[in-house]
C-alpha cells in the first residue's frame, strides 16, 4: 500500500476543506484533500448562495475573491414583507456599511478549486472507503482507494469537512459526542428560475399560507421558496400551481409584481437544527456541516463552515509556528460560541417568519407583533442587521 505525507489530511471539497486547505497554504502548511465525489458534481451542485461580510472579506484577502469580487451582487439590506406591506431592513445603515453578497456556492467551488490547483495543492476526486485512524495519536493516518488502488496518507492532523453525512463524525467513538438537534414540522421547496429577480434585494415574507422566499443567483435567474409539508411530493407542484402560490405568497399593497419564467430545477429541503460537542477528538476537528445543521432561513451554512476552518487554520498555524496547542485545544469551545449564537438566529428567524402546524390564532397574532417591533424599532432592527451581516469570527 502506497504510504503518502502531508502536514493536515482534509477530508472534503466542500466550502470548509478548500478554503482551510486555501488558508493553510498561504502559511506555508501542506495539506491534502480528499473527496468521494467527481470535480464536475463538486462545481455544478447547486447550494447556498448568501456570503456574509466577513466571509467575503476573507476570500479576497485568501485570493479567491476576483470573480466574486466581479460577478457578486452586493446587497446592503433585505426586505421583511406582512399584511401585505414591505418593510426595508437597512443593513449599511444599521451596521456601519457592511452588507452580503449573493454569489452561488458552487461558483465559489469552482473558484477555491482553480486556486489550489494552479498553486499545486493536491485533491483527489472520486475517491473510495475513505477512513481516518489513530487521531488520538500523534500520528493520525487516513486510508482510501483512488482508481480501486488502496491508498494511505500519514498526517499530523485531520480536518474532517465532509459534511453531515461523511465518514469522520461517526468515527469519533461513542460516548464522546452530545448530539443537540431539532427537526421542523415544515420544508422548502425551492426553484431555480430563468426570470430576472423580482426585487434588487430578498424578500421574507410571511403570508396566512406560509412563509416564501425571493432570492436570485445572477441578474437573470431567480431562486425562490414556499414553506411546505416535509414529506411533500415534488409532482404535486406544477410549475403553474407554484408561480400561483408565489403571487399569492408575496402579496403587495404598493403594486409590486413578481417576475415569472421557465423553472429549470426545483427541489424540497428538510428543516433541521443539529449541534454536535466538543467539535474535536484527539487530533481529529470537526469543522461545517459535519459538526452542525442550521435551517437555511438565516442563511448562515456556508458561512459558518468559513468560520470554523478560519478559527482552525489559526491555530493550526500557532502550532507550527511555535508548538504552543493552546488554540488547538480551544477549537472546539471558541467554534461552538459562535455556532451557538448563529443556530439562535437562524431559529428566531424561521420560528417568526414560519407558519407551524399546531399554531393558533394568539401564536399568528404574536407573530405579527414580533415582526411589527422588528421593522419599526431601531434597536430590534439592528440586532437582525449585525446577526445577518455576520458575527464576528471570536464567537
Amino acid at each position: 500500500m502506497p504510504i503518502s505525507r502531508t502536514q493536515i489530511g482534509i477530508i472534503g471539497a466542500g466550502p470548509a476543506g478548500l478554503v482551510l486547505s486555501q488558508l493553510l497554504h498561504l502559511q506555508g502548511i501542506d495539506s491534502t484533500v480528499l473527496e468521494s465525489r467527481s470535480r464536475q458534481y463538486c462545481e455544478e451542485r447547486i447550494r447556498a448562495g448568501v456570503l456574509e461580510q466577513g466571509t467575503v472579506d476573507l476570500l479576497q484577502a485568501s485570493g479567491v475573491g476576483e470573480r466574486l469580487k466581479r460577478e457578486g451582487l452586493v446587497h446592503h439590506g433585505i426586505e421583511l414583507r406582512f399584511s401585505a406591506h414591505r418593510h426595508r431592513i437597512d443593513f449599511k445603515d444599521l451596521t456601519g456599511g457592511s452588507g452580503i453578497t449573493i454569489y452561488a456556492q458552487h461558483e465559489l467551488i469552482k473558484d477555491l478549486i482553480a486556486a489550489r490547483l494552479d498553486a499545486g495543492g493536491k485533491i483527489f476526486f472520486d475517491v473510495e472507503d475513505v477512513s481516518v485512524h489513530d487521531f488520538t495519536s500523534r500520528k493520525p493516518t487516513v486510508r482510501f482507494r483512488k482508481d480501486k488502488d488502496a491508498h494511505e496518507l500519514s498526517c499530523d492532523f485531520i480536518a474532517g469537512c465532509d459534511g453531515f453525512h461523511g465518514i469522520c463524525r461517526p468515527s469519533i467513538p461513542e460516548g464522546v459526542l452530545t448530539t443537540y438537534d431539532r427537526t421542523y414540522p415544515f420544508a422548502w421547496l425551492g426553484i431555480l428560475a430563468e426570470a430576472a429577480p423580482s426585487s434588487e434585494e430578498l424578500i421574507y415574507a410571511y403570508h396566512q399560507r406560509g412563509f416564501a422566499l425571493l432570492s436570485m443567483r445572477s441578474p437573470s435567474i431567480s431562486r425562490l421558496y414556499l414553506q411546505c409539508a416535509p414529506d411533500e411530493a415534488i409532482t404535486n407542484w406544477p410549475d403553474q400551481k407554484i408561480w400561483q402560490e408565489l403571487h399569492t405568497r408575496f402579496e403587495s399593497d404598493e403594486g409590486w409584481k413578481l417576475t415569472e419564467g421557465p423553472i429549470i430545477q426545483k427541489g424540497v429541503t428538510g428543516m433541521r437544527s443539529v449541534v454536535v460537542e466538543p467539535m474535536q477528538h484527539g487530533r481529529l476537528f470537526l469543522a461545517g456541516d459535519a459538526a452542525h445543521i442550521v435551517p437555511p432561513t438565516g442563511a448562515k451554512g456556508l458561512n459558518l463552515a468559513v468560520a470554523d476552518v478560519c478559527i482552525l487554520a489559526r491555530a493550526l498555524c500557532e502550532f507550527y509556528a511555535s508548538g504552543q496547542t493552546a488554540l488547538l485545544e480551544d477549537y472546539s469551545r471558541t467554534c461552538l460560541r459562535r455556532v451557538w449564537k448563529v443556530q439562535r438566529f437562524s431559529w428566531w428567524m424561521t420560528s417568526m417568519l414560519h407558519r407551524f402546524h399546531d399554531d393558533n390564532p394568539f401564536d399568528q397574532r404574536r407573530q405579527l407583533a414580533e415582526l411589527d417591533y422588528v421593522t419599526s424599532s431601531r434597536a430590534a432592527a439592528k440586532s437582525l442587521a449585525e446577526n445577518y451581516v455576520g458575527l464576528p469570527l471570536e464567537g
